[in-house]
């Protein structure tokens, strides 16, 4: 399993955005190709057009299936207009039906094992919508076609930080009542869970931020903390979990107080990932956390004000490589793990004997 070359399936997103500027810089390298097999669902024809904005000489080649994709080179599969028109920094619907395009195409083959993770360049969640794809972001649209009825988890990750969220992209003024104890059980569990198969971590420790600022100063600058966060936290401590907190988010970020966590808790998008954008921009990933399939994008936009001028940083989508290739393979030796586990062991007080006891797992 280790030496498993993993299929790497990359949506182009958005043609006017920084997509294609960072695929082909990330696989400028061909030692990228030495790690994963990569095939991006997109345009040849917008490749080679940005191929040559940008200056770089990225080879790829050209395919129409899967499972045409050689192990040791780039290669788009084309599932898009053949004349599609690129307009640098713009938002346009044809680029927002070509970003469908790709997605629909990745996960069909995703569902028919041609792929085995996916990594998404950033699409504009404006210009996308449409009968289709009537969701605010990747995230509620791969929880809905490939979820199977589980639940979907948000988190911003890098080296040293792992950031999940409560509530994902709602607006400001429904985010307190969106924060029920049910709510937040669930996806603290579901944070723990990830933690553990997707990160290794046995005993994954979690500090949970408040809402309101300074912790609601005791009931005086809101409730929440006392009537549902405390309460929801005592209650995740007594199941076993390694849960903290509330605490105040802007101290808490201020103080450094995140580096003694493996995950932190978020109640809302901006809480979370202002905080971690300002310490991890260049590397950060997006990882969507509790669903079948792995998918990772990096922690950016389209960013419109910088495309064709040859300066977008691929490391952040080189990251969310890299990410997506670890995660599937520690699910991989979890199940390995779990698939046979040993007999539990005890001793039975009522033998002085202090002989080893084996009792079979049901």
């Amino acid at each position: 399993m280790e030496n498993r070359k993993i299929r790497v399936g990359i949506t182009h997103g958005d043609v006017n955005g920084v997509g294609y500027e960072i695929i082909l810089k990330a696989f400028e390298n061909e030692a990228m190709c030495d790690l994963c097999t990569p095939i991006v669902y997109g345009s040849p024809k917008v490749a080679t057009y940005y191929r040559k904005a940008i200056g770089t000489d990225t080879n790829f080649s050209i395919i129409t299936q899967a499972k045409e994709a050689a192990d040791d080179r780039l290669s788009i599969l084309n599932c898009c207009d053949d004349e599609v028109k690129v307009e640098m920094g713009q938002s346009t619907p044809e680029a927002g039906k070509n970003a469908l395009m790709a997605l629909e195409r990745a996960v069909s083959d995703y569902k028919n094992g041609l792929i085995d993770v996916l990594v998404t360049a950033p699409i504009n969640k404006s210009n996308i919508q449409s009968d289709l794809f009537c969701f605010p972001g990747h995230t509620e649209y791969f929880e809905a076609c490939l979820g199977n009825g589980d639940k979907a988890l948000m988190i911003l990750l890098n080296e040293h930080l792992r950031v999940a969220l409560v509530t994902g992209h709602i607006p400001v003024r429904d985010i307190a009542a969106a924060i029920t104890p049910e709510a937040l059980e669930e996806k603290t569990k579901l944070f723990a869970k990830s933690l553990k198969c997707d990160f290794g971590i046995e005993k994954p420790r979690i500090a949970v931020l408040a809402l309101n600022p300074h912790a609601g100063d005791e009931g005086l600058i809101g409730k929440e903390e006392l009537e549902t966060i405390t309460p929801t936290i005592q209650k995740l401590k007594s199941q076993g979990l390694l849960c903290f907190g509330p605490y105040a988010a802007d101290g808490f970020f201020g103080s450094g107080k995140y580096a003694c966590f493996d995950g932190v808790m978020a109640m809302y998008h901006d809480q979370g990932l202002a905080a971690f954008k300002a310490l991890s921009m260049d590397d950060g990933v997006n990882f969507t956390a509790g669903l079948p399939i792995v998918r990772t994008s990096p922690d950016h936009g389209t960013a419109y004000d910088i495309v064709g001028k040859g300066i977008a940083s691929p490391q952040s989508f080189r990251s969310a490589i890299y990410t997506a290739i670890d995660i599937f393979r520690n699910r991989e030796r979890e199940k390995e793990y779990s698939a046979n586990p040993l007999r539990k062991l005890y001793y039975d007080k009522r033998d002085d004997s202090d002989k080893l006891k084996f009792d079979a797992v049901e």
